[in-house]
């Protein structure tokens, strides 16, 4: 049995400690060995989870380690998973078993995929997503690597997410819409027209913030 690491103990690695014990595997495949965070005091005060084992940068991975990251930057979330594989690491997926995501769905490596999440026909999943509660990722649409997708965010078909790129809550992405490599979409934004590289797009329509 694998020994479950979540890098982060914030606010969201909780979250993500209760949903790793909801995927298929937990028990059997892997149990839950703890945090590693920078902050070694993350979850003071805070009771029934597991220690923060070490920092990053510190800890020292076992043979039977793998990872998850619960870090919402992508930026940050990049440099720590980077960190983990130059040391050897390894990374999981923790797909809840309420999602929908069809046979023909190509899925990578790395991936966080939460309640209700609905994933269409010949989509295309990339590395290391965290892809929030109630998302909808249309047929035919390629999502790249570290990307994050929020709460109810709508991907609708042939939509392209690249590399880094964070949508927030409720941000609805129309037929065929590219949104660029670290691009950020606001919440409650409809996005109409293609995102360029490393932009942040807010309202309905969604506009370029300036």
């Amino acid at each position: 049995m694998k020994d479950l690491i979540i890098i982060g103990a914030g606010g969201m690695g909780r979250e993500i400690f209760y949903h790793a014990q909801e995927c298929p595997g937990f028990g059997t495949a892997y149990e839950i060995k703890g945090f590693i965070d920078d902050d070694i005091h993350s979850l003071d005060g805070f009771v029934g989870f597991p220690e923060v084992l070490d920092t990053v940068d510190n800890y020292n991975i076992c043979e039977n380690d793998v990872f998850v990251t619960s870090i919402g930057s992508v930026k940050s979330k990049k440099l720590c998973v980077e960190k983990i594989i130059k040391k050897g690491g390894s990374f999981i997926s923790l797909i809840h078993p309420t999602a929908r995501i069809e046979v023909d769905t190509t899925l990578g490596k790395g991936n966080i995929i939460m309640r209700r999440v609905e994933i269409g026909s010949y989509a295309q999943i990339g590395d290391y997503n965290f892809i929030q509660a109630g998302a909808v990722i249309g047929h035919d649409a390629s999502i790249g690597n570290f990307i994050r997708i929020d709460c109810k965010v709508v991907c609708v078909g042939g939509v392209v997410v690249k590399d880094e790129a964070t949508i927030h809550t409720l941000a609805v992405i129309s037929h065929g819409v590219t949104v660029g490599k670290r691009a950020v979409v606001g919440a409650l934004s409809f996005v109409i027209r293609n995102i360029k590289d490393e932009t942040t797009v807010v309202g309905n329509p969604a506009l370029r913030l300036r």
